[in-house]
């Protein structure tokens, strides 16, 4: 394997001609040889033509290799670490609905070839099932229940034709049956045991097509599917290995691709959707087949009820029809399509993506594409409203949690999980790693956003809108924030056609991370003429955000920018800080900082325009010190003074026509990478002399150069069919033969340093990109985690939820209840120290006019518990004194003797508190003025909980003075204070 030589040179002059020393003879070395494609069948042929144009233009030497005694430093690439990727989100993350656990503390979500479990609570991941090298599923999961017999169990199924059945609290694969048929969906009930049900693809089908992952047309319109019931127990579970046939496989009808299939909630029937039709079944009577019935449009999701035997689908329309059409009083006419009575529900204006029952079965929750979840009351086809909640919806799951308040959880469309509160019908919180654009463009053409701010250690990448930028986290794995550089507005579409939003196609960061420029573009409608802006924000330390400072409207006129870039100055001198444009029109722009000392402030104005004669600039690159600004040009490249504007020579080479980019290589910047097509060209600007020339089997799409090493990277993707492929080739500048070829499975469409290496003899890469399908993946020779963390088998932490508190325990305490000194109630203590009421919420509670609020009385023990910290229990100084009186007294204490004095200072606390209680409730109970309400009084808004909006609420708790009149009260007997409010019941 070839040397490479790193220079450390002074800062870059162009040497004269008489400095130039002659170049040796080509034959003496091979190092620029043409690829052996390029030399097949071909005679030998002098040079390529290439001359520079400048002031002192004579024509260069010839090329030569590098003298090897000059000064350098050899660093050999021979036993470089292999380049691996590793994906930090996946496009596919909501396209199946996620599943809670039994006690709703955790909920799974199904990405790619893994299944992870979330915490409610966090929403982190606190477990994950293993992937394809750890015995996991070998293609994309598509579906997953729990198993009905068991609730720590998983059942998973996948295009690999497998049903896996899990162990999720241990993270361990228990066994898996094979049905070597691509599976869609899967369902079960408690009252068929040992059995579930699929909609897998047919076998003549999975045999002739190759399945493809959900999106990308797994499902097309001329498939057909098969719906088996499958036993889950193995036919031979005698042997050691996991993989087995199932003992019974029972086909019950042949469908069109399902989206959904469900059992009611008495178990008798079996219901799938799919195309215009719903297929019903008895599962007593699997062998009659399916019984059709029509709908007017295509089904796009199904529920059944919890309790009754009817269901409900969403069509492509908008429109919500409930099906009643599970009795035994429907005539039996198999493979015969019928029509069911229904009722509908409309209010949706593109298609219905999920439907889901709540858990009493009163309401219907939909959504979809206008990002709205709708609460239908069945009863009275009433309906509520959570609007904005962020992105499309793609599924919504109710969490059946017994000791908490019912929510429900939405899968949106950029990847994340938002949960509702059902009582209030607001977002509780809301989850996400990555936000995903849901409307991924499909052109190439359209730059894609990426960079790094090494301030802040975040990746900015666009959003789920496409006006709006990220940040990013590695290290947390969390979204940062989210700039909205383009006002728009988040309505999706009025009619079939897709409103055209405002979309960020560049950005630049300068080198010092204070400063970074983007721009947003709207393309030219019927309705809206082009916009295009090009916009300055400042990093504000103090609150860690961007914040906007300058603002350019059409700075290259109506013609597209092709390339912008900092020029790497810091902060030392930032009064030489400029911006540098290139646009379709031919003109190159520069910008400038400008500082007002008066007012200490800073703006962005224009500095200069030039162009080189009529032709279109492609890209921009710096040198190192910012000495040279490289334009690449049509046919030429162009190297400037910044400073003076003043061209100082032209480059120009017959093998590439066509340039589209110039790269500086290296911290002393000596070479230059001319890319056009397929050719690449490495250029020395000391001798200004072409070094060598390559020619890939496809075009390059993307050069990235070390900044320290005199090595670079090309990329070049390639499509088959849906698939993509990248190939990576890394470079040296003495040869032209590639030193390492990597391929990558997927497209990219941006690429940039994720973190900049140190100065090392080992040169080292660490790349961050942009997928086809705009996943974010890292990719390099020195990841920190080159195995992907989520491919890694974990067992569920225990305990990991906190236990609530009751009612009591929230008026009174928990000290009241529980030793707090016990070592199993330490944590839960510490844990549930939090005020009912926060401080905040506090200081407005007098806001409210007095004659709406209650006493006073009754409010200051809330108000000082707001204000003030809760002491801490006294039983330590009480043990201590415990402690100091048996040292004087020369006594040795047992553990055991501890223990019971612990014990019995817990009891003798207990006592006294809830003695204390006993007596506070004989006073309230006897007195007659309890609660303290008056017949025209008025709750206050400050002082009482908010009062549910939602239809939920109606009819559900009736008020005290409904169920006891006023004047049965009396007041409770409480201390005179200052201020008391007078008893109306006087003697």
């Amino acid at each position: 394997m070839a040397a490479l030589k790193a220079l450390n040179r002074a800062p870059l002059l162009v040497k004269q001609p008489k400095d130039i020393p002659l170049p040796l003879s080509p034959a003496d070395s091979d190092d620029y040889a043409q690829p052996r494609n390029a030399r097949k069948n071909k005679k030998p042929q002098a040079k390529p033509k290439t001359k520079v144009k400048g002031k002192d233009g004579p024509p260069p030497p010839t090329p030569h290799p590098i003298n090897p005694t000059s000064r350098s430093q050899e660093i050999l690439v021979d036993g470089g670490q292999p380049w691996t990727w590793r994906s930090l989100t996946d496009s596919s993350t909501n396209a199946n609905r996620p599943l809670f656990t039994r006690d709703g503390s955790h909920f799974f979500s199904i990405s790619g070839n893994n299944v992870k479990i979330h915490s409610s609570a966090s929403g982190k991941v606190a477990s994950t099932l293993p992937g394809t090298h750890h015995g996991g599923h070998t293609d994309v999961v598509t579906c997953a229940i729990i198993n009905t017999q068991n609730p720590f169990q998983l059942i998973t199924g996948s295009l690999d034709g497998t049903l896996k059945i899990w162990d999720y609290l241990e993270g361990k694969l228990l066994y898996s049956l094979t049905l070597d048929q691509p599976i869609y969906n899967l369902c079960a009930h408690s009252t068929i045991k040992g059995h579930v049900f699929v909609s897998a693809a047919k076998p003549k089908k999975a045999r002739n097509d190759v399945p493809k992952k959900p999106g990308e047309g797994s499902q097309n319109q001329d498939e057909s599917c098969v719906v088996l019931r499958v036993s889950l127990k193995p036919k031979d579970s005698s042997s050691g290995v996991k993989n087995f046939k199932s003992s019974q496989v029972v086909p019950v009808g042949k469908t069109k691709p399902t989206s959904g299939i469900e059992i009611s909630a008495s178990g008798q029937w079996l219901v799938a959707v799919a195309g215009h039709k719903a297929y019903v079944a008895k599962t007593s009577a699997l062998k009659s087949g399916f019984t059709k019935y029509v709908s007017p449009d295509p089904l796009t999701c199904l529920a059944v009820h919890p309790s009754q035997d009817y269901f409900a689908t969403g069509d492509a329309r908008g429109v919500i029809r409930l099906w009643y059409c599970l009795n035994e009083d429907m005539p039996k006419v198999t493979g015969v399509e019928k029509r069911a009575q229904t009722s509908t529900f409309h209010w949706h204006a593109h298609a219905v993506s999920s439907i889901a029952f709540t858990s009493n079965g009163a309401y219907l929750l939909s959504g979809g594409e206008e990002s709205v979840l709708v609460i239908w009351q069945l009863h009275t086809q009433k309906k509520e409203f959570v609007p904005r909640v962020g992105s499309p919806i793609k599924s919504i799951v109710v969490s059946r949690n017994t000791s908490s308040e019912e929510e429900y959880l939405l899968g949106l469309a950029d990847a994340s999980y938002a949960f509702v509160n059902s009582t209030t019908l607001k977002l509780a919180r809301v989850f996400s790693r990555i936000k995903i654009d849901p409307d991924v463009p499909s052109r190439w053409d359209i730059p894609t956003p990426l960079a790094v701010h090494v301030n802040s250690s975040t990746l900015i990448l666009p959003s789920s809108h496409p006006s709006s930028l990220q940040t990013y986290s590695i290290d947390s794995s969390m979204v940062t924030s989210e700039l909205e550089v383009s006002p728009s507005n988040r309505v999706s579409r009025r009619d079939e056609k897709a409103l055209q939003p405002s979309r960020v196609e560049r950005i630049a960061l300068s080198f010092c991370g204070h400063w970074m420029a983007t721009l947003d573009r709207r393309l030219d409608d019927e309705d809206i003429h082009g916009e295009s802006y090009l916009k300055f924000w400042r990093w504000d330390k103090r609150i860690a955000f961007w914040i906007l400072n300058t603002r350019v409207n059409k700075p290259h006129g109506q013609h597209r920018i092709t390339s912008m870039s900092f020029n790497p100055v810091g902060m030392d001198n930032v009064d030489l800080l400029q911006l540098v444009t290139t646009g379709e029109d031919g003109c190159v722009k520069s910008w400038r900082l400008r500082i007002d000392r008066e007012i200490q402030n800073a703006s962005w104005t224009g500095r200069s325009q030039f162009g080189f004669r009529s032709e279109i600039p492609r890209h921009i690159s710096w040198s190192p010190d910012g000495s040279l600004l490289a334009i690449a040009l049509d046919p030429y490249v162009a190297v400037y003074n910044p400073v003076t504007n003043s061209l100082r020579y032209t480059i120009i080479c017959s093998n590439c026509k066509h340039v589209t980019s110039a790269h500086f290589v290296g911290a002393s910047g000596r070479y230059l990478v001319v890319q056009g097509g397929s050719d690449l060209i490495l250029w020395d600007m000391v001798t200004q002399s072409m070094r060598w020339h390559y020619r890939n089997d496809g075009t390059i799409y993307k050069v990235v150069s070390h900044p320290h090493h005199d090595l670079f990277a090309i990329f070049h993707t390639s499509r088959l069919g849906v698939r993509f492929t990248t190939d990576l080739k890394l470079f040296g500048v003495k040869s032209s033969r590639p030193t390492i070829s990597h391929t990558f499975p997927f497209g990219l469409r941006s690429v940039a340093w994720h973190t900049n290496p140190r100065k090392s003899r080992q040169p080292s890469f660490s790349l961050v990109g942009i997928t086809q399908s705009y996943s974010v993946v890292l990719l390099g020779n020195n990841l920190t985690n080159a195995e992907d963390e989520d491919d890694v088998s974990k067992a569920l932490p225990r305990n990991l939820t906190e236990q609530k508190r009751t009612l009591f325990e929230e008026m009174f305490g928990i000290s009241a209840f529980v030793d707090v000194k016990s070592p199993s109630n330490v944590s839960q203590s510490n844990v549930n120290t939090a005020l009912p009421w926060k401080q905040q919420d506090t200081s407005r509670i007098l806001d409210t006019p007095a004659f709406l609020m209650p006493p006073m009385e009754t409010l200051y023990d809330s108000l000082i518990s707001g204000f003030l910290r809760l002491r801490t229990n006294d039983q330590d100084q009480q043990l201590d004194g415990v402690s100091e009186t048996a040292a004087e007294d020369g006594m040795d204490i047992d553990q055991d003797v501890e223990d019971v004095t612990n014990n019995t200072l817990g009891l003798d606390e207990a006592e006294k508190e809830l003695q204390l209680f006993g007596d506070f409730f004989e006073k309230m109970t006897g007195s007659s003025g309890y609660p303290l309400l008056a017949k025209n009084a008025m709750p206050s808004e400050r002082s009482t909980p908010p009062a549910s909006r939602s239809l939920r609420s109606q009819n559900r708790a009736t008020p005290m003075s409904q169920v006891i009149p006023p004047d049965t009260f009396q007041s409770p007997d409480v201390p005179t204070q200052v201020g008391k409010k007078r008893s109306r019941n006087k003697a």
